[in-house]
């Protein structure tokens, strides 16, 4: 009897099991019938819905979660059947299998170089200004070449932004004039640039003709259609994002604590109907009127009345109430969703004013994502999860929001402040491999060897200003030393320019080879002999306990002094015009203070700028007073990446007008490290005989006395701030003096006490 009941016991259990596992087994597997783009999209977001996770149970009132290929509209008409989609698909990707190794030719590059070639604009032909604007940044880089012979990278000359059929900047008949062009090759080696894609009512990115082999730098570019390696994802900027240089970012030094008014903000359109109305039909459930501001109005569009609902009016009631960009800088995080197109103006807006982006907008592949780590500046959330953003946000500790809204400035002002920068980045950050777990981007894919790490994107100053033609390793560049706990090099190059002949032994250049030469620091002293004299007899120079090595400049031209020479064999450069009259201790203390700071410029003289309001421009000065922006290069210590920058970076008419003046290269250097810096140069110690012994040498007396010369300087000023698009140049009131300067105490206890004897 007791068998009999063990048995019914062990049946009745296994038949409440079976009937357990069958309905639970159903509701298990419910959330695996969506699509596995859905059970992605969240792979860098908030949280991690998965099989084991189900969606958060919506209010009655909220509308049904539509995947973004489908568009929720009530018009039957607008639906759009799956051959229709698998035709649009295919028209935009027929390469969709491409990659750098199968549908790139790297044999043009290994021959001639990175070099990009813009085809001509054809006659008749509109271009929008944005598309000028991408254009003249590429035709204004190292990179451009006008032989289509030299090419690398082929860029079209037919404005290619804007495909929206429905928009008046859609370039018709497109396909056949692409088809038309002799250097097509099936799109072989050519790069496309598109912002708009798709038209209403499904906004598809169909560019609307065939790719070929292209390559895509593409706005609102989804990760379904990427093509990693080989395509570039780029943000979408208004036409009224400027060309150069641009705004720089909104965070201010009042930034302890970093919380602001309101703690996340979004104002913008709430589509009735069609793609993208989902997400922004639920906002009024998260918003509270208080420090959670979503507003969105109905006002848009021709025929918005048509699909008015109830809470329309009020929505706009309230829409009306805020200014935005008030809102936007007042802000800790500034919600971005997705709109017709994944990609939203708002993404930019949010950068530059120090607004953590949350981004809601599944599917789509950020600007540059490839090399910018955006976990370090953004929120990436999920649509479906709208209701879990107030808590998940408000759960960031004040340190994480301090860094992530300081990586929005860097990032907006390294790679998205200018339609430059954009291009620049494109080009710079294009081609990927693998390095440190991140991938790179199109010069990087090319040159693998010299590909950059995922370190040199997302760390001050920058991919574009770390160039790896000019070293794989990062200790070779003034940035990093801190990052890889390397100390600054212990002795400098003295490099001395040289313009005057040499006709006596009493001339300040010999004597300010002697001083340098005895320095403890000084491993070596280079002259660059610009003179049009012929070279002294070796027994002309002194003798000396480093070795000297003099070159014989071939151009002989003022740009010729910052040429990266194989013989400088030290990172650190002290540079020296022939009539800088400097003792060993003034070299010494100077070389100390520049291993402090090895990325800035220090030196002696510094000059300052200003705004001339009555004229409207940069104006130049030498008075001596207590705010400098310049330490000019006469006596300067800086690092010698600098000179590799100086010759690469910047353009050859700004090279070419400092050589046709015979002037101005110390203040065209001191723009391009503040430009890279972000700061200012480093004064020490305030010599007042230095101007008084510099005026009495007669190799320059008669140049600082010359007023054409000073208004040639006050010209460069103003020729270079438009070329790099704004003022980079920084102020400072900072001197550094040696410990004990000028106090009265004891000579005896002072380290650089020649100093004060001069």
């Amino acid at each position: 009897m007791q068998a009999k009941k063990r048995y019914f016991i062990l049946l009745s259990a296994g038949s409440c099991l079976a009937l357990l596992f069958y309905f639970g087994g159903l509701q298990l597997r419910a959330p695996r019938s969506h699509s596995r783009r859905d059970e992605h999209s969240g792979r860098d977001g908030l949280h991690q819905p998965g099989p084991d996770r189900f969606w958060p149970r919506f209010p009655d009132t909220l509308r049904p979660y539509f995947p973004w290929e489908q568009s929720e509209n009530e018009d039957s008409s607008v639906h759009t059947s799956p051959r229709q989609k698998r035709d649009a698909n295919s028209s935009i990707y027929k390469g969709k299998k491409c990659r750098m190794e199968s549908c790139f030719d790297f044999t043009l590059c290994k021959k001639n170089g990175f070099k990009v070639y813009v085809y001509p604009n054809q006659k008749g032909e509109k271009i929008a200004e944005s598309y000028q604007n991408i254009l003249a940044a590429i035709e204004g880089s190292r990179y451009y070449t006008s032989d289509p012979s030299q090419a690398c990278l082929f860029v079209l000359g037919l404005d290619t932004l804007d495909r929206d059929q429905l928009s008046p900047q859609y370039v018709h008949n497109l396909r056949s004039k692409v088809q038309s062009l002799h250097l097509w090759n099936n799109g072989r080696n050519h790069l496309i640039f598109n912002l708009y894609s798709g038209t209403w009512p499904d906004y598809t990115e169909d560019v609307g003709f065939d790719i070929g082999q292209a390559m895509l730098a593409k706005a609102s570019i989804s990760t379904e259609n990427f093509r990693p390696n080989f395509d570039v994802s780029i943000p979408l900027f208004s036409k009224d994002h400027p060309r150069t240089g641009g705004e720089r970012g909104f965070l201010k030094f009042n930034t302890i604590p970093p919380l602001r008014k309101y703690m996340l903000v979004f104002k913008g359109k709430r589509y009735l109907t069609g793609i993208g109305s989902d997400t922004r039909n639920a906002l009024y459930h998260v918003h509270n009127g208080e420090d959670v501001l979503l507003l969105t109005t109905c006002k848009h569009g021709k025929d918005w009345q048509k699909h008015k609902d109830s809470r329309c009016d009020r929505d706009n009631a309230e829409y009306e109430k805020y200014d935005y960009r008030e809102m936007l800088h007042n802000a800790t995080f500034c919600l971005v969703p997705r709109g017709r197109r994944l990609g939203s103006f708002r993404f930019l807006e949010a950068l530059q004013a120090a607004c953590v982006p949350v981004m809601l907008s599944n599917g789509w592949e950020l600007p540059f994502s490839e090399v910018i780590n955006w976990n370090q500046a953004a929120v990436i959330g999920d649509e479906r999860l709208l209701l879990q953003i107030p808590s998940t946000i408000r759960s960031i500790h004040q340190d994480k929001i301090l860094a992530l809204r300081q990586q929005t400035q860097f990032l907006w002002e390294a790679y998205f402040s200018s339609v430059e920068k954009i291009v620049l980045t494109t080009l710079e950050t294009f081609l990927g491999l693998e390095v440190w777990g991140r991938r790179e981007i199109i010069q990087d894919r090319i040159f693998k060897h010299i590909s950059r790490n995922s370190l040199i994107w997302n760390k001050h100053p920058g991919g574009l200003f770390v160039l790896p033609q000019y070293s794989s390793y990062l200790g070779d560049f003034p940035y990093y030393y801190a990052n890889l706990g390397l100390k600054p090099p212990s002795k400098f190059t003295a490099v001395i320019h040289a313009v005057t002949p040499l006709v006596s032994q009493s001339q300040p250049v010999l004597k300010l080879l002697v001083a340098a030469a005895k320095s403890q620091y000084c491993a070596q002293i280079v002259v660059l002999w610009n003179c049009d004299k012929p070279l002294p007899a070796k027994h002309r120079w002194p003798a000396t306990a480093v070795p000297v090595i003099v070159i014989e400049g071939e151009s002989k031209v003022m740009s010729s002094r910052f040429l990266p020479y194989d013989n400088i064999i030290t990172d650190a450069v002290l540079s020296l015009d022939e009539d800088t009259v400097l003792s060993t201790t003034e070299v010494d203390f100077a070389f100390t203070v520049w291993q402090s700071f090895p990325e800035r410029i220090v030196g002696y003289p510094a000059r300052s700028h200003f705004w001339d309001n009555s004229k409207e421009r940069w104006g130049y000065t030498s008075k001596w007073t207590n705010d400098y922006s310049m330490v000019l290069t006469g006596a300067a210590i800086y690092h010698k990446y600098y000179h590799y920058l100086y010759t690469q970076y910047l353009p050859a008419s700004l090279k070419s007008m400092v050589d046709q003046l015979a002037n101005c290269e110390d203040i065209l250097m001191n723009f391009l490290v503040s430009a890279v810096t972000k700061l200012p140069p480093i004064k020490v110690t305030q010599k007042k005989q230095y101007k008084e012994t510099m005026m009495g040498q007669t190799s320059r007396a008669s140049r600082w006395a010359d007023p054409d010369h000073f208004a040639q300087r006050q010209s460069c000023m103003n020729t270079f701030a438009s070329w790099f698009g704004y003022m980079p140049l920084i102020h400072s009131q900072m001197r550094l003096d040696p410990v004990l300067f000028k106090d009265q105490v004891s000579i005896l206890r002072k380290k650089y006490r020649d100093i004060e004897r001069l």
